[in-house]
């Protein structure tokens, strides 16, 4: 399935994809790298690094006049990505007026070898930029894309440790506010993970591209959400000093985390989107200690799904389930309560609970006659519920045994005692799910 109709609507590449056999035609070094097929398309193989890189280049050579030179053992950016963050960026600070001049000044935290963020900041907006990177390698690569490109004026590169992100550029300018930060930070936690051996599903298709990324650009311990959690933490020390606190994410399934995370820190205004070019999804996650959440930009694809959106499920909850969660309800709840407001906060209480349980992230619209949540599930933690009961039924009763240092059996689940407890389980889950 192709991603391209919800690129960003400012992306050049949405409505006019690369040209191969043109691009072919007019850089030899790009022609090389392409093949045709038996229907007379031009082809690129991207698991091919040498191809990709070519790719790369060429693109920014032909359509912003950028002059860049990559190493085959350091990432290869794929620019229609890199711009659908450059657009996102655009929409975050334009709420204060004009987003194009150098009074825009970004930090783009591991900046890499092509030191791509900041080089079409400046060409497309005129911005300026403080880039960081820890690696030799992608300094000096860097260093030589931006004096090849004559914006040594607009882009300042500084050596920084893994340990600090944003503090030695904050701290060695003291007086310095800065519009925004951005990183594409190593998504992955161990060299198993980058290689697609673990955590990856086995009905997900292969990538069809090749990842050139060396191992301290693409794996950092704990992966991507410990790395933002460190630009969350140094958010929460300097505040201000920067508008916007922005990351790339690699994974879906991360987001819940860093949104629990800046929660944990009282963080008011948070916004996600979603960066879709080709095949390939990524996320992005932003927030602010300056900003309300009025108009924060939404991303294509979430437009488009609001536009298709299905009519909210209404759900009668049974009375047996209601007076359950009233005697539940603490005494303290209660007695504050008139009798129908005691009821709606019992139910309330009963689905909170249940969402926690599956990490289902929640958000509460209720009035004085009925409850409404909005729901946002990262991942799959309902499925074969009765089987995971069933389970922890097992274990408990084994775990009872054992206490009492009596031999440990197989617990029989097909009669007597231990059946009623299952059913009544089910029972009361089945009240549950009618919520």
């Amino acid at each position: 399935m192709s991603f391209n109709r919800f690129m960003h609507p400012r992306n050049r590449y949405k409505s006019s994809p690369p040209d191969f056999a043109e691009l072919a035609a007019n850089y030899p070094t790009f022609r090389e790298h392409v093949e045709m097929n038996l229907n007379g398309k031009v082809t690129v193989d991207f698991k091919n690094p040498e191809a990709l890189r070519a790719l790369t280049c060429t693109l920014l050579k032909d359509d912003y006049g950028l002059d860049i030179s990559l190493p085959l053992d350091r990432l290869v950016p794929t620019v229609p990505l890199r711009l659908n963050y450059i657009h996102w960026i655009e929409d975050l600070i334009q709420q204060d007026g004009n987003y194009k001049g150098s009074h825009v000044h970004g930090i783009d935290i591991g900046t890499g070898a092509s030191c791509i963020y900041p080089l079409l900041g400046v060409v497309e907006n005129d911005w300026k930029f403080t880039a960081t990177e820890t690696d030799a390698v992608n300094i000096k690569y860097a260093t030589e894309n931006i004096e090849r490109n004559d914006k040594q004026d607009k882009i300042k590169v500084i050596k920084t440790n893994e340990d600090s992100l944003l503090e030695k550029v904050l701290e060695n300018n003291p007086r310095e506010c800065y519009t925004f930060c951005m990183c594409n930070p190593p998504f992955y936690g161990s060299p198993m993970e980058a290689q697609g051996l673990v955590s990856r599903s086995e009905d997900r298709p292969e990538p069809r591209s090749i990842n050139t990324a060396s191992d301290t650009e693409c794996i950092a311990e704990g992966g991507e959400v410990a790395f933002i959690k460190k630009i969350i933490a140094d958010s929460v020390k300097y505040r201000e000093r920067v508008r916007w606190y922005t990351s790339m994410v690699g994974k879906k399934k991360s987001i819940w985390p860093l949104k629990t995370e800046l929660k944990k820190y009282k963080v008011r205004t948070v916004t996600t989107t979603e960066f879709c070019q080709g095949r390939t999804m990524r996320w992005g996650i932003a927030w602010t200690f300056t900003e309300d959440d009025s108009s924060l930009p939404v991303s294509p694809r979430k437009k488009f799904k609001t536009e298709k959106e299905k009519p909210q499920m209404k759900i009668q909850v049974p009375e047996t389930f209601v007076r359950n969660a009233v005697e539940r309800l603490s005494i303290t709840e209660a007695i504050q309560n008139r009798p129908p407001a005691t009821r709606l906060l019992a139910v309330q209480r009963e689905v909170e609970k249940m969402m926690t349980e599956l990490q289902i992230q929640y958000k509460l619209l209720n009035n004085k006659i009925e409850i409404k949540f909005e729901l946002t599930a990262f991942h799959n933690t309902w499925a074969h519920q009765r089987r995971k009961r069933r389970e922890a039924l097992k274990k408990e009763l084994k775990d009872v045994q054992q206490t009492k240092n009596q031999p440990s059996t197989d617990v029989e689940l097909t009669g007597g005692s231990t059946q009623t407890q299952i059913n009544a389980d089910i029972e009361t889950t089945q009240h549950r799910n009618n919520c």
